[in-house]
């Protein structure tokens, strides 16, 4: 990439307003994420009597829906990465292309 382009790139508001959010965006998923998996690797470890617990008269614990429940999270997150992406994030990396590509 020719560093004139590069330069312009990098100076363009929408581009700035694009890493920016992206940035964050991102990272607030990941802590989210980072709590989920992490609070349920804890609630393994320490407490197993509450995962225990039986639901109706069956051998099915509470532990299975809360597992059930990170997968789907998981997905849920992905989903909305995705979403945002394709629509916002996608919009304006295009806005900076056409801007720069002048």
């Amino acid at each position: 990439m020719d560093t004139s382009v590069a330069a312009r790139i990098a100076a363009n508001p929408d581009y700035q307003r694009l890493k920016s959010t992206r940035s964050s965006f991102g990272w607030t998923l990941t802590i989210a994420t980072l709590v989920v998996y992490y609070g349920f690797i804890l609630l393994v470890a320490f407490g197993k009597n509450l995962l225990a617990i039986p639901l109706g008269s069956g051998v099915m614990t509470l532990g299975i829906p809360v597992g059930i429940g990170v997968i789907i999270f998981t997905i849920v997150v992905t989903a909305i990465y995705v979403r945002r992406a394709n629509s916002e994030f996608d919009a304006l990396a295009e806005k900076v292309r056409q801007e720069v590509l002048k």
